[in-house]
């Protein structure tokens, strides 16, 4: 059974309609190597399975949350009028009680909303889309000064898990120099990348200065969080959010 300790609940200072929470792998029904909460469809889980699982975090929303069909990119969607399952990597709402939600296991999930409460988007960051300016992409959308908006980062691969070849660290300091204090070298041709450092920074491009989180590791935490980079075959949590 999916209970409250289960879940992580943001500690940021959002507007008290706006409501946000993160699954863990905890709670649900799913045999290994998707144990037990797993929220994806598309990873070769028992399909009835996931959708006990979905059913089970569906009591802590107020409505099914819109999911996407993720694909690395940086497409953002409208949640409150979104059909089917729209290929996007962020979704926003206007619209109260429309749950905006991204999946992962490694990738950075970005939580947004602005101080009014008037607008929620989640984010889904993997390396690719965050590169080619998802987060840019989803505050455009959002079209508020960056000052007027909170962050809040969830558990991802942490800076001693995300090792990458040379072609990244150069792909994102190419983008922006800034990048380079987020990779330090462990051997030839290989370097730690901090994908925490790197939503802050593309966040801090677009003037957004509130964030909050980051720091959970997926991959060190086997008990609590999917992984990909560790485990290949593996399940995906959520980060949702919505207006009250």
């Amino acid at each position: 059974m999916l209970n409250d300790q289960d879940l992580i609940i943001p500690d940021w200072p959002a507007p008290p309609n706006v409501k946000a929470l993160q699954t863990t792998r905890q709670g649900g029904i799913s045999n290994a190597p998707y144990d037990s909460l797993n929220l994806g469809m598309h990873v070769s889980d028992a399909p009835l399975d996931v959708a006990a699982n979905r059913q089970r975090l569906n009591r802590y929303v107020p409505t099914e949350p819109v999911w996407l069909n993720q694909v690395h990119g940086v497409t953002v969607v409208d949640a409150s009028t979104a059909s089917c399952v729209p290929d996007a990597d962020a979704a926003f709402s206007r619209t109260r009680h429309t749950v905006c939600a991204v999946m992962t296991a490694d990738c950075l999930p970005v939580l947004l909303c602005d101080k009014a409460g008037t607008i929620v988007a989640a984010v889904h960051a993997g390396w690719r889309s965050l590169l080619d300016g998802v987060i840019e992409a989803a505050v455009v959308e959002m079209a508020k000064p960056g000052d007027q908006l909170l962050a809040w980062m969830g558990p991802a691969i942490g800076p001693d898990a995300f090792e990458v070849g040379d072609e990244v660290r150069e792909a994102f300091v190419a983008r922006d120099p800034e990048a380079v204090k987020a990779f330090k070298p462990t051997s030839a041709g290989k370097w730690l990348g901090d994908i925490f450092m790197l939503g802050r920074q593309r966040l801090a491009t677009m003037g957004v200065t509130s964030i909050h989180g980051g720091g959970l590791c997926t991959y060190q935490d086997a008990e609590r969080f999917f992984s990909f980079r560790r485990d290949q075959a593996t399940g995906r949590m959520a980060s949702l959010i919505w207006l009250e």
